[in-house]
């Protein structure tokens, strides 16, 4: 989670700091999409993600409080990825990158 001297004084600049890279945007598009995902099914499903890069954008993540691990006692060992509440309350903000996105399609597709 970020410091208060972490914090951006600019709102925007805070969200992009949380979610702004493509990485964390997948995995957080994944999360809605589905639920639960495992770690294996990230990787099937974020093509050219490597396993490392991965680890790390769902660590940093789980540390913002966006996601939730939980790790299943089980042999071997079963760990699933899922949006906290405050990772929920995204919702709006990746509907309107989805809407904006489809019209940009739209627009270059059609030739402006």
């Amino acid at each position: 989670m970020l410091t208060r001297e972490e914090l951006p004084e600019c709102p925007v600049a805070t969200t992009v700091r949380l979610i702004g890279n493509k990485w964390k945007l997948l995995i957080i598009r994944n999360l809605f999409r589905s639920g639960t995902q495992r770690f294996r099914d990230f990787v099937k499903t974020i093509p050219g993600i490597s396993k490392k890069v991965l680890t790390d954008n769902l660590r940093a993540l789980e540390e913002d409080g966006l996601i939730e691990r939980e790790i299943f006692a089980e042999v071997p060992p079963r760990v699933e990825y899922s949006l906290s509440p405050l990772g929920k309350s995204l919702k709006p903000i990746l509907d309107a990158m989805s809407e904006w996105g489809a019209e940009y399609k739209s627009y270059v597709l059609l030739g402006s």
